[in-house]
């Protein structure tokens, strides 16, 4: 088994309960990890026998253009269709941040992990 993570992607996005959210839009970071049995990806070199990052990226990117009021969604969207998408994939960890959420105060980040 391999165990591949694509770190920080990030997007600008239109995810939020607020009207504000929804129509100006903020700045998500997405980490997923992912495990597959790579044994012929290993042994032959070539990308046909591995999962492509790319086509990963890509799948996440498309979810992430959807409007969702909340990040809980957007998440459980995004491990759905990569597993819908790559069938070989045995196990998926999501974890979609919001940058600077607007709670009223200073904060970073909120994140959500499935």
């Amino acid at each position: 088994m391999a165990t591949i993570t694509i770190k920080n992607m990030q997007f600008y996005a239109h995810h939020g309960c607020f009207e504000q959210e929804q129509r100006v839009g903020t700045h998500f970071t997405v980490t997923l990890t992912f495990t597959y049995d790579a044994t012929q990806a290993i042994e032959t070199d070539t990308i046909e026998q591995a999962i492509s990052y790319l086509e990963v990226y890509q799948v996440v990117k498309k979810e992430m253009e959807q409007p969702s009021h909340l990040i809980e969604n957007v998440a459980w969207r995004i491990k759905q269709a990569v597993k819908e998408h790559f069938s070989g994939i045995d196990s998926i960890q999501v974890q979609l941040c919001k940058l600077n959420p607007p709670l009223g105060g200073q904060v970073e980040q909120v994140c959500v992990e499935l």
